[in-house]
């Protein structure tokens, strides 16, 4: 494997509640800058616990942490709270599942982009203004008064999800993590929000790290596919070898099950439909 100094990320980790057996068991998993990796897995395999470990927020559902989180050559896990504080937010971002959730339901918009820009900047109200201008207009939304005074319950869950965006790259981080960031929308919402996430890593060269357990929006997006099963990344690859070579079984029975096209060809991956309407046309 390729150096951690090389890497925006090179986390190898065990993760264990009390009492229990390990949640995640010599996890191995390398981010190069500006790389798009995603992460797979059922529901309970342990995905949120690993982005959970990343940010160091973990100590409040008292687990125990063993091994090394190296970002951007320090390690995360033997860096103090103030100094992760620091970080989260700004270097490193995180993007949830539920956006109406994730946001304040009690403060307007504005009052929330405000608030995460002085968490991590100083300057004045204008500087602010004009960065939360640009924030917006990034993922396509208004920055006109009317929508910023609306309150969270007033935005549909697509513009909700890119406001949390928008406050999840407003300082430009080096890592993107996004957790399940579409599970919660609807199709046509959910592929707007995945061009939008290659959009703003193309435009920023930020590294992503894109967290489902749907196998074709993450081949849609990522470069590279780590499959976690049972705690363990049992194969780690390019998106195109994991589609067209699976090597573990798991891996296999992922592919297996996605669902048929008409005359029996297997929907394999989102680039593979991408690529056949593109030579269509």
């Amino acid at each position: 494997m390729t150096e951690y100094r090389d890497n925006v990320l090179s986390a190898r980790v065990t993760v264990r509640y009390a009492g229990k057996e390990p949640v995640l068991n010599g996890v191995e998993l390398d981010i190069a800058p500006g790389e798009v990796v995603g992460l797979i897995g059922q529901s309970g395999s342990g995905k949120s616990t690993l982005a959970l470990a990343i940010l160091g927020l973990l100590g409040r559902k008292r687990a125990s942490v063993e091994g090394a989180i190296h970002f951007e050559g320090a390690d995360l896990l033997r860096m103090p709270e103030r100094e992760l504080r620091s970080l989260r937010g700004r270097a490193i971002s995180l993007v949830l599942q539920s956006p109406l959730s994730s946001l304040n339901p009690a403060l307007r918009i504005r009052t929330q982009l405000r608030e995460a820009w002085r968490a991590h900047a100083e300057g004045s109200s204008s500087e602010c203004e004009r960065t939360i201008e640009a924030a917006m207009k990034n993922v396509s939304l208004p920055a006109d008064p009317e929508f910023l005074k609306k309150f969270p319950s007033q935005l549909s869950v697509g513009q909700a999800q890119r406001v949390l965006i928008a406050m999840a790259v407003m300082h430009r981080p080096s890592l993107l993590i996004a957790d399940e960031a579409t599970s919660a929308l609807d199709v046509i919402t959910q592929s707007e929000i995945l061009d939008l996430f290659a959009t703003l890593q193309q435009a920023t060269g930020m590294s992503v790290l894109y967290i489902s357990h749907d196998l074709p929006s993450v081949a849609g997006l990522c470069q590279r596919v780590a499959i976690l099963h049972q705690g363990r990344i049992v194969e780690c690859d390019t998106t195109e070898r994991v589609l067209a070579a699976p090597q573990h079984a798991y891996t296999q029975r992922l592919i297996s099950s996605l669902p048929q096209m008409p005359g029996g060809a297997k929907l394999r991956a989102a680039k593979v439909a991408v690529a056949g309407d593109s030579a269509a046309s």
